[in-house]
C-alpha cells in the first residue's frame, strides 16, 4: 500500500503552483523573440487560436487525467494512463511523463543556475564599468567551466550545485511544506519584479542615459502586425510550439499535480485560472521588458539581428550592460529583479519536474518523500553533468530538442488520443465537469475529440523532417564541409568532437527512458503478484 497521502493545502496554493509550473524562462526569453520573428502583433492571432484549440483542451485533459488517476492512488503518468486503459503498452507511453521531466530538469536546472549567478554579479557590481562586448563575453567565460570569471574556480559548477541543492531541499519538504510554499512566495514576487521592470522599460526617454528611442518604441515594434505572415505554416508551427513551452503540457507534471486533488475538487476553474495567469505573465509582462529595453538602447535593426539567435543572448549577454546605463544603484536593483524574476520562474517549473518521479517512487516502492527527492537530485546531478561540462559541444541543445521539444509533442498526441478516443469522450467530458465551479462551453467536447488531435497530429508529422535532420547531424556535417573547404583544422576537430558528445548524450537519454521503463515494469509485476496473493 502506498504511503503517499499528500494533498494540497489550499486552492490558491494549487493554482499558484500550477501557474508556476507553466510560467518558466520561456515566458520572458522565448515568447517576445518568437513574436518578433513571426509577424509581431499578427503572431498573437495564431498564438491565441492555438491556445484556445490546443492549449486549453490539453490543460483540461491533463487535469482530468491526473485527478482520475489520483482516485486510484496513482501520482505518475505510467499508472495514471494504465487506470484509463489496461492495455500494457499505454504504461510505456506513460513513461514519457517521468522521462521528460528528468531529462528537461537535467539541463533546465543548469540554465536556472545562471540566474542565481547573475543575481550575485548584479548585486556585487561585476558589470559596472564593463563595455557591451565585455558583458557579452562574460557569459561565454562563465559557461566555460574551466575558466574563472571573478576569481572563483569552477563558478558555473558551484552555482549549478547550489541550484540543485535548493530544488532537492524544497522538493523533499513535500507539496504543502515545499512546493506550495515556494509558489506562494515566488509567483507574487515574480509579478512585482516584472511590474517594476515594465515601468522602467516604458519610462526610457530618447537622449537620456544613452537611449536612442523611447521605451514605447520597443512595444510598437514588437506589436506592429505583419498580417502577411498569418498564413505561413511556419508561423502556426511556431505558435503551436510556444503553447507547449509556455503551458508545460505533454510533460506529465500537470497530471501529477492534479492527482493530489480530491475526487470532487474542481479542475475546470483551476485549469482556466492557471492557464490564463500564465498568459498574462507571458503576453503582458514577458513582452514588455526584454524587447522594449533593448530597442530603446540598441535600435530596431540591431535587435532584429540579435533575436536571430534567440532570447538567451539578449537576456544574459545584453541586458546587464543596458541596466548599467541607469546608474550603479538602479542597475544592481534591476539586475536583481530581472534575474530574480527568471529564477522564480525557473524554480517553480523545476520543482514541478521533480514531483512525478518522487510520486512514482512513493507510490510503487513506498519510499518516503525525503529519500525520493534526494534520489531525484542525484539523477539530475548525473544526467545534468554533461550539459555543464560539455555545454559548448551541443549537449545542452540536444537535451532540449529530444526532451524539451519532441517528447512533449509525442506524449501530448498520445494522451489526447487516449482520453478522447480510448477512454471515451463521454466519460472524459463527465470527468472534466465533475465538481466544476464553472460551465465549460459544450463546443470543447468536440474540440477535444476532433480538432485538438488533428492539430497535434499536424505538429507531430511536420516535425519529423527536423527529427531526421537531428538524427543525421545534418547541421554539424554542413559545418564540417565548410571547415574542410576553409582548411580550418581547429574548427574541424571541434565539430568532430561535437558529434561524439551529441551521440553520447542521445545514448544517455535513451538509457534514461529504458531505465524508467524498467522501473515501471518492476512496479507492475509487484502489483500483479500482490493481486494474485489477494
Amino acid at each position: 500500500m502506498s504511503t503517499n497521502k499528500e494533498s494540497w493545502g489550499s486552492r490558491v496554493g494549487l493554482v499558484l503552483a500550477m501557474a508556476g509550473n507553466a510560467v518558466g524562462l520561456g515566458n520572458f526569453l522565448r515568447f517576445p523573440v518568437q513574436a518578433i520573428q513571426n509577424g509581431g502583433g499578427a503572431f498573437i492571432i495564431p498564438y491565441l487560436v492555438c491556445f484556445l484549440l490546443m492549449g486549453i483542451p490539453l490543460l483540461l485533459v491533463e487535469w482530468s487525467m491526473g485527478r482520475y488517476g489520483g482516485k486510484f492512488g496513482h501520482h505518475s503518468t505510467p499508472f495514471i494512463v494504465d487506470a484509463m486503459d489496461k492495455r500494457p503498452f499505454w504504461k510505456y507511453i506513460g513513461v514519457f511523463g517521468i522521462f521528460t521531466n528528468l531529462a528537461v530538469a537535467a539541463y533546465y536546472c543548469y540554465l536556472e543556475s545562471w540566474t542565481l549567478a547573475y543575481i550575485w554579479h548584479s548585486l556585487t557590481g561585476t558589470f559596472h564599468g564593463m563595455g557591451s562586448s565585455e558583458v557579452a563575453s562574460f557569459f561565454g567565460q562563465y559557461v566555460d567551466v574551466s575558466s574563472s570569471t571573478t576569481g572563483i574556480p569552477y563558478e558555473a559548477v558551484i552555482f549549478w550545485l547550489l541550484c540543485l541543492a535548493l530544488n532537492t531541499y524544497f522538493l523533499s519538504r513535500g507539496l504543502q511544506g515545499g512546493v506550495e510554499k515556494v509558489a506562494k512566495v515566488a509567483m507574487p514576487l515574480l509579478i512585482l519584479f516584472g511590474i517594476f521592470l515594465v515601468i522602467q522599460a516604458i519610462s526610457i526617454k530618447a537622449g537620456q542615459n544613452g537611449a536612442i528611442n523611447n521605451g514605447t518604441a520597443g512595444l510598437n515594434f514588437l506589436w506592429t502586425p505583419d498580417f502577411s505572415s498569418i498564413w505561413s505554416p511556419k508561423v502556426w508551427l511556431a505558435a503551436a510550439g510556444q503553447i507547449f513551452f509556455t503551458l508545460s503540457v505533454g510533460m506529465g507534471s500537470i497530471q501529477c499535480y492534479a492527482s493530489y486533488l480530491k475526487a470532487k475538487d474542481d479542475i475546470a476553474l483551476n485549469a482556466m485560472s492557471a492557464g490564463w495567469m500564465n498568459e498574462f505573465v507571458e503576453v503582458v509582462l514577458g513582452s514588455s521588458i526584454l524587447i522594449p529595453i533593448a530597442v530603446g538602447y540598441l535600435g530596431i535593426d540591431t535587435v532584429v539581428e540579435m533575436t536571430k539567435n534567440g532570447g538567451l543572448g539578449l537576456g544574459f549577454r545584453t541586458l546587464p550592460y543596458l541596466f548599467e546605463q541607469w546608474g550603479p544603484t538602479l542597475a544592481a536593483l534591476s539586475g536583481m529583479f530581472w534575474f530574480g524574476l527568471l529564477f522564480f520562474a525557473g524554480i517553480t517549473s523545476s520543482l514541478a519536474m521533480g514531483t512525478p518521479f518522487v510520486g512514482f517512487l512513493q507510490d510503487e516502492f513506498n519510499w518516503n518523500r525525503e529519500r525520493a527527492a534526494w534520489l531525484f537530485g542525484l539523477v539530475i546531478l548525473l544526467m545534468g553533468a554533461p550539459t555543464v561540462f560539455f555545454f559548448e559541444y551541443g549537449v545542452f541543445d540536444e537535451y532540449d530538442f529530444w526532451a524539451g521539444t519532441f517528447s512533449l509533442v509525442v506524449f501530448a498526441f498520445a494522451e489526447i488520443v487516449l482520453f478522447a478516443w480510448v477512454f471515451g469522450m463521454e466519460k472524459g467530458w463527465a470527468e472534466i465537469n465533475s465538481g466544476a465551479d464553472i460551465k465549460i462551453p459544450y463546443v470543447y467536447k468536440y474540440i477535444i475529440k476532433y480538432i485538438t488531435p488533428l492539430l497535434l497530429g499536424a505538429v507531430f508529422f511536420s516535425s519529423l523532417p527536423n527529427v531526421w535532420n537531428q538524427i543525421t547531424n545534418k547541421t554539424i556535417y554542413e559545418q564540417i564541409a565548410v571547415a574542410k573547404a576553409a582548411n580550418d583544422v581547429q574548427k574541424l576537430s571541434f565539430l568532430e568532437d561535437s558529434i561524439l558528445f551529441v551521440n553520447g548524450s542521445r545514448i544517455l537519454l535513451l538509457l534514461t527512458y529504458l531505465g524508467v521503463a524498467l522501473l515501471v515494469a518492476i512496479a507492475y509485476r509487484k502489483r500483479m503478484q500482490k493481486n494474485t496473493l489477494l
